[in-house]
């Protein structure tokens, strides 16, 4: 596994700055619930220029992609053969595509909440998330309740996930949802599936969810949440397509297991 170095002082493009961190009832919340958001902590020029690359990546998914139909997730078309079943669920390798996702990523606004959350010394793993999750109308699936680090391998469970909506996040075209808390809590194998999601038939896992609550986002606007906080996602019910940016950091002092998919691909070191 390679590291590379990027420079966290590349300027953002935006008109107006947001505040530089996370305030301290911010960090108190997130600490607590396993969330926070950040409201229009993206510029629009660099936004724009996030979308475009979606946009390009859409038309010509030469690069990696995962396929609607490739998890077969409630809603999702049988087969790629299918109608629909070359609707695109993810551009994959995000970083690789346009360097406005590094800039995304070294924005200065962005580092410094989230080493408020991990500590001074972070890394930006590429083997996880790294993406833009697509969520097209009429042949986007569900995703179930599940946590992050079910299929991520690392000394500890303590990485966060950054969240950039591209566009509004509503219930109607399938944002996420969250469950306050749980990454507190410790939970029996028994209550998952062999995918790793919630058992909704079991009283406990419903009362659980029962407690969820939507994370709606304008465009600019970013979720940060802890690796153990269940989330999961519904259609979209829209006429237009959702697109949000995906990235995770983990502190330096938490690498992944060596030999795992975690530690299959180079890591960005932010100094």
């Amino acid at each position: 596994m390679d590291a590379l170095l990027i420079d966290p002082q590349t300027p953002d493009t935006a008109a107006a700055s947001p505040a530089r961190e996370f305030s301290a009832e911010d960090v108190d919340t997130f600490r607590r619930d396993g969330y926070v958001i950040a409201r229009k902590l993206a510029g629009e020029a660099l936004r724009e220029r996030l979308l475009a690359a979606t946009f390009a990546g859409l038309a010509d998914p030469t690069g990696p992609v995962e396929y609607e139909a490739d998890l077969q997730y409630p809603g999702a078309p049988p087969s790629r053969s299918a109608p629909g079943g070359r609707t695109i669920r993810r551009l994959k390798q995000a970083h690789a595509r346009d360097f406005g996702f590094t800039e995304w990523v070294a924005q200065p606004e962005l580092v410094a909440r989230v080493r408020q959350l991990l500590g001074p010394d972070i890394v930006c793993p590429l083997a996880h998330h790294n993406c833009v999750m697509t969520k097209q109308p009429r042949f986007s699936s569900e995703t179930g309740w599940h946590q992050d680090i079910r299929y991520w391998s690392y000394q500890r469970p303590e990485l966060v996930s950054v969240w950039l909506a591209l566009g509004p996040e509503r219930i109607d075209n399938g944002c996420l949802w969250v469950i306050p808390g749980t990454h507190r809590m410790q939970f029996d194998a028994a209550r998952f599936d062999p995918e790793k999601f919630l058992r909704p038939d079991l009283t406990e896992n419903a009362e659980l969810i029962a407690q969820r609550r939507p994370v709606e986002l304008e465009a600019g606007d970013v979720l940060f949440f802890h690796c153990r906080t269940f989330h999961a996602a519904g259609r979209n019910e829209s006429d237009e397509p959702k697109f949000s940016v995906v990235f995770t950091f983990r502190p330096a002092d938490n690498p992944p297991v060596p030999g795992t998919r975690s530690a299959s691909l180079p890591e960005l070191l932010i100094p």
